[in-house]
């Protein structure tokens, strides 16, 4: 006679899953702030919106993961950081719009849920809402047997933000004369990392141990540097400064993610040369043997956000992050656009 089976003999344990929500709730309680209803547990998350100080209140919102970042996580075997960078994906696509972040859901699956390696990870998804000043509110920790291999798992994560209609940074204002400053990044952040992985676990053999020397550091611990929240630096400059157009350097480096602000009337002149670039990026240049444009297209190279402002704002603005402590270039310039010039070039 055939036995009876159980859920938790086919490798999913509700019982353990109900005992992480508490961990959860632990957790998200630090991030939670006014606009908050109720705890972690419930069929969906609860925010009151308060609106008053919003003439026509836009809510912004966006979703990302982490990608294969996740690999150097699981290799390291640490995993407090990577929650940081899922915060980060979402919360700088919305600020880049002039959203200020209000709440965060976050979404964690793995093979068979591991609670010490689950906690590590809300760890880090706590302190990035903590720097982009954003609750977090809910989300789901599913348990797939079968779909991942043994200590892998996924992350994905959701943002809502708030900005006024008339107050929305979309780049339709931006015209000839504005100046590109680069706001500098914290290493590769969480894009490029396919090509990253092969250069140094395939190409040149390292282990993830392995020092580098220029780098300070081993490879692992310069691959799983979380990526920079700016949505506190953005909105502490568009409270008081004329921003005509905000771009996140993710996915598509600069020269795919600049044009997405630019209004076509209008062409991008890059400048070689004017920014500070971590080490990293000429190490896999030069170990991967990748052409300049690959680069640019491929990783942010030391640029993780870039602000369009009227030339006779640039150095108010310099000022102003140099007080953040921020380091920030001036990196370009917009011109007109013929119809047979492409709309970014670089000299």
């Amino acid at each position: 006679m055939m036995s009876r089976l159980t859920y938790a003999e086919a490798g999913v344990n509700i019982d353990k899953a109900n005992a992480f929500i508490e961990d959860i709730k632990k957790i998200a309680k630090k991030t939670h702030k006014a606009g908050v209803i109720g705890d972690i547990g419930g069929f969906g998350g609860l925010f009151s919106l308060n609106v008053s100080h919003y003439e026509r209140p836009v809510l912004v919102s966006s979703t990302d993961g982490v990608g294969t970042k996740l690999k150097i996580a699981v290799m390291m075997n640490k995993h407090d950081t990577i929650g940081i960078d899922l915060v980060a994906m979402s919360v700088n696509d919305i600020a880049v719009q002039g959203a200020k972040p209000l709440f965060f859901l976050d979404y964690i699956s793995m093979g068979t849920l591991d609670r010490n390696v689950a906690a590590q990870i809300l760890e880090g998804i706590s302190e990035g809402c903590l720097q982009a000043s954003c609750a977090l509110i809910g989300g789901e920790t599913a348990e797939m047997p079968g779909l991942y291999h043994e200590n892998e798992y996924d992350l994905a994560g959701f943002a809502v933000g708030i900005v006024d209609n008339s107050k929305i940074i979309d780049g339709s204002e931006i015209h000839v004369g504005n100046q590109i400053i680069g706001i500098a990044s914290t290493g590769l952040h969480s894009n490029g990392y396919s090509l990253a992985r092969k250069v140094c676990f395939e190409e040149l053999h390292l282990k993830i141990d392995s020092r580098i020397p220029e780098l300070g550091c081993t490879i692992g611990e310069e691959l799983l540097k979380p990526t920079k929240i700016y949505s506190e630096i953005i909105h502490g400059l568009v409270r008081d400064l004329r921003i005509l157009g905000l771009a996140h350097i993710t996915g598509g480096g600069i020269t795919d993610n600049l044009v997405r602000i630019i209004p076509k009337g209008c062409r991008v002149i890059m400048k070689k040369g004017t920014w500070d670039v971590p080490p990293i990026f000429s190490f896999l240049q030069e170990a991967g043997k990748i052409e300049d444009l690959e680069m640019l297209r491929t990783f942010n190279n030391g640029i993780g956000l870039i602000a369009v402002v009227p030339e006779p704002s640039t150095q108010e603005l310099m000022d102003r992050l140099a007080a953040m402590n921020e380091k920030a270039f001036v990196i370009g310039e917009i011109t007109e656009n013929k119809k047979s010039e492409q709309q970014i070039s670089w000299e």
